[in-house]
């Protein structure tokens, strides 16, 4: 069998030499998500792909956890006030995150950083080849998909660009995001692996540790971090790690949310699954998923949490360098005229249809759109968003 979670773990230990994996519970998982990409029915080419990658992502697995326990002061990184974009997919917040990511007094993770994170990368000189490594992996995603560079295009970055929280726990085999899983015929990959909100925000601090630690450097006041991810329905875990945290949380009209989810999970799963995709399994998948995260948010208390600072779609796209003023404000942040200009330029020279405008309808939700719209619509009167007509 080629998807052997024992084979494929003895592997990346005799790869590294290593064999502590940080969490007795890591090699359970491993076995779920292996039987999990079983079921997918990939041909022994595929198969052999995913073993790849899996053993691609225990090997920096072990690595990483390794340079937490060897490397003096790497644990005691301190993560002071960070900043949060968050809100359901498809509202705005990559946006807010690359201009949050220009603040020159700002710090975000890379793509490069979490993709190849061992050794800490705040160590590499300017020509790492981890770089180039990514930009690499990034040109050949890129060119398997080129409907992403229409429907987020920001991925021109390579390497460079701006991953999400979650991209920092495909290692710890919780999630199985694209960016980590291309090579792998498996498409866009929802649910099925074992979820623990804290554990996946210990992962998640590591990550930034292990991203800040440089103890030889020279220079400024240390930055704040600007990050992106679906924190939502993980508050009390997200705060529990964070507790100085301070999160912008934009609310878009759920029906745009859900018919611009289903276009780009067609599209994503069209390329990487290498073949046809069934735009109305997909449309069930994405409507139940924002359904979900709509339940979520209407239940929550924590949504109500004084560190957490409401926007509207509408208010964010009309004006989103002011938002962010305000946001700023709200955490007790400077906004500075170096901030201001930094976001202005990124604003003029990246038109977020530079690659073609993404088109998708609410039509492709397959149900009845006005009774959609009644359904979230104490939804809309919470957070005082308008039905979205496009």
């Amino acid at each position: 069998m080629i998807l052997n979670p024992a084979k494929l773990l003895a592997e990346a230990e005799q790869h590294t030499g290593l064999n502590d994996y940080g969490d007795d519970s890591f090699p359970e998982r491993f076995t779920i998500a292996m039987a999990q990409l079983q079921k997918l029915g990939m041909d022994e080419s595929g198969q052999q792909a995913a073993a790849k990658v899996a053993v691609g992502l225990v090997t920096s697995r072990l690595s990483f956890f390794n340079d937490h326990k060897t490397i003096p002061g790497l644990a005691d990184e301190v993560i002071e006030r960070p900043l949060f974009a968050t809100g359901e997919p498809r509202s705005g917040t990559t946006l807010l995150h690359a201009l949050l990511s220009v603040d020159p007094a700002a710090q975000s993770l890379r793509f490069w950083e979490v993709m190849y994170p061992s050794p800490p990368p705040g160590l590499a000189r300017p020509d790492d080849p981890r770089r180039a490594l990514a930009d690499d992996d990034w040109r050949e995603i890129n060119s398997m998909a080129p409907d992403w560079l229409k429907i987020h295009p920001y991925n021109d970055m390579l390497g460079d660009g701006l991953p999400e929280c979650e991209r920092t726990w495909a290692m710890d085999f919780r999630v199985m995001t694209p960016t980590a899983w291309w090579k792998a015929p498996i498409g866009m990959y929802v649910g099925g692996m074992p979820v623990d909100a804290h554990a996946q925000y210990r992962i998640h601090k590591m990550m930034l540790q292990h991203c800040q630690y440089c103890p030889d450097k020279i220079g400024p006041a240390k930055k704040h971090w600007a990050l992106k991810g679906f924190h939502g329905p993980r508050l009390k875990a997200f705060f529990d790690t964070y507790p100085d945290a301070r999160l912008i949380w934009i609310h878009r009209d759920p029906v745009q949310v859900t018919a611009s989810r289903i276009g780009m999970a067609a599209a994503l799963t069209k390329a990487f699954a290498r073949g046809k995709v069934d735009v109305s399994e997909q449309a069930s998948i994405h409507l139940a998923a924002t359904r979900a995260g709509i339940q979520d948010t209407m239940n929550n208390p924590l949504v109500d949490d004084p560190r957490i600072f409401h926007v509207r779609y509408k208010d964010f796209t009309g004006d989103p360098v002011g938002t962010i003023a305000k946001f700023y404000a709200f955490a007790g942040y400077d906004f500075t005229p170096e901030a201001e200009h930094a976001m202005r330029d990124y604003l003029a020279n990246n038109k977020g249809d530079r690659y073609g405008k993404f088109v998708y309808a609410a039509s492709d939700i397959g149900v009845d759109i006005a009774e959609l719209n009644d359904e979230f619509a104490p939804y809309r009167e919470r957070f005082g968003l308008d039905v979205e007509v496009r």
